[in-house]
């Protein structure tokens, strides 16, 4: 039985990442050698991490001012070196979800934090609106996607203050207005590789903005500087990253992904609004692309277990929601296809026939 893998991360890849990688672990670029063991240090790698510099570049249209970097620790890693670098007195958060929360927690070991908006007040259902961005800010942060409970933003934020971004699980799965953020970052387990490495880009005044001194490893000119080489680099999933812009760039690039993304998004939406048995569970206006959060419809709670084990049994991975959401999440990044969407919204349709 054909699988349809929606989990939340790490997610799936195209199938012809996982081809050239599988190969790589044999034979890394011909060098009878495995990527699993070869020196980070040789020209063979450099080209890779070079050639996935460029790529990002060229599909997200990085300006020239920013740099690019990759290292380990995951975006997590990112929400205490943020503000160790750049949070002198006071940022602005808006808080989104869990990840702005953690994000919020590791800032105040560092300074004043001052949350400018949340949608906590309903479960965090919905993306703040119309705050003010005070401009004595060091910077303002926010979570681009809320994989835990299916939220996005849909534009780019004006910011008067530097604006830092967590884009873990949204990155290039539809244009962004790269010159609006001072730094983007994210784990890339989502949309662009397998779990081990994480990518930022940072606008080059940053650079001049660190607030302290800093361990290397903390201190984001170390990793620019050093072309990500400071130490050895999380070396497997930065070729994978490189194979699955390879792959994003093959199809058209962000615009046909994104267009893509909305087509599937749209496809399920429309079940989930038109079954009697499902209904959604946050805002219309702010429904994620990637990660589509729903429940059983009022009274019909208890068909939750068996609406489960029904898609199971169909081929249906990775759908069941989130503890602090419940219900099910189809996570639908980049490289799922059309045709597991079409899977699951046939797999709701045919529970519905059952319980009419």
């Amino acid at each position: 039985m054909k699988k349809h893998n929606f989990n939340a991360g790490p997610s799936i890849l195209p199938d012809v990442v996982l081809e050239n990688a599988a190969k790589a672990i044999m034979d890394f670029k011909g060098t009878g050698l495995s990527l699993l063991s070869v020196s980070h240090r040789t020209p063979e790698f450099e080209s890779v991490v070079n050639e996935a510099q460029a790529l990002m570049r060229e599909l997200m249209g990085i300006p020239d001012n920013y740099k690019i970097f990759f290292v380990g620790g995951g975006a997590s890693t990112q929400f205490f070196h943020m503000p160790a670098n750049f949070l002198g007195k006071k940022a602005g958060y808006v808080n989104t979800g869990v990840w702005t929360k953690k994000a919020i927690k590791e800032a105040k070991h560092y300074g004043q934090v001052e949350v400018l908006a949340t949608s906590e007040d309903k479960n965090f259902s919905y993306i703040p609106k119309g705050y003010a961005i005070p401009e004595d800010l060091d910077y303002l942060y926010i979570c681009c996607n809320n994989t835990i409970y299916g939220t996005e933003y849909h534009t780019d934020i004006d910011s008067p203050v530097p604006l830092i971004a967590d884009m873990s699980s949204d990155i290039m799965s539809r244009p962004v207005d790269v010159s609006k953020y001072a730094i983007i970052y994210g784990g890339a387990q989502k949309n662009l590789s397998c779990a081990g490495v994480t990518f930022v880009i940072i606008r080059d005044d940053m650079l001049q903005k660190v607030v302290r001194d800093l361990p290397s490893m903390v201190n984001v000119n170390t990793h620019v500087d050093n072309n990500s080489m400071f130490n050895t680099p999380p070396v497997f999933p930065i070729f994978v990253l490189n194979e699955t812009l390879k792959w994003l760039k093959s199809i058209g690039g962000v615009e046909e992904i994104y267009r893509r993304n909305k087509e599937k998004a749209e496809l399920l939406y429309a079940e989930i609004d038109r079954n009697p048995l499902f209904r959604g569970t946050v805002a219309k206006e702010d429904r994620s692309l990637m990660n589509i959060c729903f429940i059983m419809a009022e009274g019909k709670e208890d068909l939750a277990p068996e609406f489960m084990a029904f898609a199971k049994e169909r081929g249906m991975v990775g759908i069941k929601g989130h503890r602090l959401v419940g219900g099910f999440r189809a996570s639908c990044y980049n490289a799922l296809p059309k045709e597991s969407v079409e899977a699951l919204v046939a797999c709701m349709q045919e529970f519905e026939q059952l319980h009419k």
